[in-house]
């Protein structure tokens, strides 16, 4: 393991390379004690042979429960892991994938869930959007061809009416599945001066909500595609997000992206009347 430390907007972070940089793109998978689950979704991922098209990078935020061991990742085709050890939550694996993969010399990043929900087999369809200079591809599962399996009531009626209207509103773009993290970025839109990712205010669900609107506000190419979300049938829902405290914390990360709050130069703003 090589460790990366005190990089500006980067947790601390250990990095363990299984093989080189094969592909144009990769894949960045951000998981914290997925058990089964991320093998099931690496397995798939591996007879659909999407390690030969995408490098595919594992976001760890410190995992427990030996799912992340080298012996169980690298046959799957597991390229390289990264495992955070500074401060912050899904935003902050993501910060730790993001600037590992630009500095690797990627063209574009794909992100899926690592709780296997998701059809990990459709990334060919994010590559091929990527290809033709899409900068923004978000996945639905609510469009033409998507499917949404055994969604959670509650769960549907939140993303429906209240998540995908004010990320719409704030992008000035409809869009129709919003909290899905599965999706794609090009170098372009990660890189452009006015987005600058790689920032501490993004701990938790920040960046998700922050990229899911910028790219339009950038005018930049941005898309939805479809894909499949599948909820297990029985037994507890696969997430990270607590019913209370959790979705409160999200609609006030949506409010505060509404009016702008994380953009570059309001945050420079901020810091200055400090």
């Amino acid at each position: 393991m090589k460790l990366y430390e005190n990089i500006k907007g980067v947790p601390d972070f250990e990095c363990e390379e299984y093989k080189e940089k094969k592909t144009k793109y990769c894949v960045c998978i951000p998981i914290i004690n997925e058990g089964e689950r991320i093998k099931k979704e690496l397995e798939k991922a591996k007879a659909e042979k999407i390690d030969e098209l995408v490098d595919i990078i594992i976001c760890d935020a410190g995992s427990t429960d030996g799912s992340t061991n080298k012996e169980i990742l690298e046959p799957l085709g597991v390229n390289s892991i990264l495992v955070k050890k500074g401060p912050g939550k899904q935003g902050a694996q993501l910060r730790m994938g993001f600037w590992w993969a630009l500095e690797r010399g990627y063209e574009g990043i794909i992100t899926i869930d690592g709780n296997n929900k998701d059809s990990i087999e459709d990334i060919p369809k994010f590559v091929e959007k990527l290809e033709e200079g899409y900068d923004f591809i978000q996945g639905s599962r609510f469009i033409k061809g998507g499917q949404a399996i055994n969604t959670p009531f509650i769960r549907y009626i939140s993303v429906r009416i209240l998540h995908a209207p004010i990320i719409s509103l704030t992008a000035k773009k409809w869009y129709t599945d919003t909290t899905n993290a599965y999706r794609a970025y090009s170098k372009k839109y990660l890189t452009h001066p006015e987005v600058q990712p790689l920032r501490d205010i993004f701990m938790t669900y920040e960046l998700l909500a922050y990229l899911s609107v910028k790219a339009d506000q950038l005018k930049l190419k941005t898309c939805e595609i479809p894909v499949r979300r599948e909820y297990p049938k029985t037994g507890k829902t696969p997430t990270k997000i607590s019913f209370f405290k959790g979705n409160s914390d999200l609609l006030k990360i949506l409010f505060n992206n509404l009016f702008h709050k994380y953009d570059v130069k309001k945050e420079k703003d901020e810091k200055n009347e400090i």
